[in-house]
């Protein structure tokens, strides 16, 4: 049986090929947490434009109600409209750059029944 032995120029190929594919894993390793972050914005902007028109139609302040429905890190990334009814949530995940968080704004809606015998 013959034996391979590798000698020390494979083991110089390999450690190339390693750190040539290094800032491409890197790379996809942060566009997968971008996407992880986006992902949860959404969801959180759609609990708190839920929580909004829940109390819009219990008769509450729904922008206010959306607000602290956020998180603390996101009430300062968030726009919050509320009107007839219809509660609007946009907010900006977190990333690196400024831009590109403006370009990843998420937004949601809710709307639900004002209470009886409102605008009357």
């Amino acid at each position: 049986m013959r034996r391979l032995v590798e000698g020390p120029s494979a083991l110089g190929q390999a450690s190339v090929e390693l750190l040539a594919a290094l800032p491409a894993l890197a790379l996809a390793a942060v566009l997968g947490l971008q996407l992880l972050l986006v992902g949860y914005t959404l969801t959180i902007a759609d609990g708190a434009a839920e929580a909004g028109a829940v109390a819009g139609a219990a008769g509450r302040d729904a922008r206010q109600a959306a607000r602290e429905a956020l998180p603390g890190w996101a009430r300062g990334r968030a726009a919050v409209s509320a009107a007839d009814g219809r509660v609007r949530v946009a907010v900006r995940p977190p990333a690196p750059l400024p831009a590109l968080a403006e370009a990843l704004e998420v937004s949601s809606e809710a709307w639900s029944r004002p209470p009886p015998g409102a605008g009357r």
